[in-house]
């Protein structure tokens, strides 16, 4: 999920990743309420990304990105949950948490450049 791969397939990719890993949870009630936290906000990080390419202006791209930045705090923290339960081992989620990092800085990224190019076209 590096390289040269654009931010939709990259975000549909982790989504697919987590759809993975929560059909491998165990069937157990704390795994699948965990598992359906994590489903959720991961696989919402690449449809908020969808409408925030489709925004009407530049507040409501960067208000898409701050929600995708939003789901991927939270999917941080299923992950972190999922670990130290001892549900997840390291060896299992590391790449998901690696990813799930990745992601966050380049969402903070785009909303920090949207946010300077707006106020630079608001200052002209």
């Amino acid at each position: 999920m590096t390289g040269s791969v654009d931010l939709r397939t990259r975000t549909s990719d982790f989504a697919l990743a987590v759809i993975r890993l929560y059909s491998s949870l165990p069937r157990e009630t704390t795994a699948q309420v965990l598992g359906r936290q994590v489903l959720r906000s991961a696989t919402s990080v690449g449809a908020q990304y969808r409408e925030a390419r489709r925004g009407k202006s530049a507040a409501d791209f960067v208000s898409k990105c701050e929600g995708a930045l939003q789901e991927l705090e939270e999917t941080a923290y299923w992950f972190e949950l999922l670990e130290r339960s001892a549900i997840c081992t390291e060896s299992r989620i590391g790449f998901l948490r690696k990813e799930t990092d990745q992601l966050i800085s380049i969402f903070v990224s785009l909303v920090k450049r949207s946010k300077q190019n707006s106020g630079r076209r608001a200052a002209a």
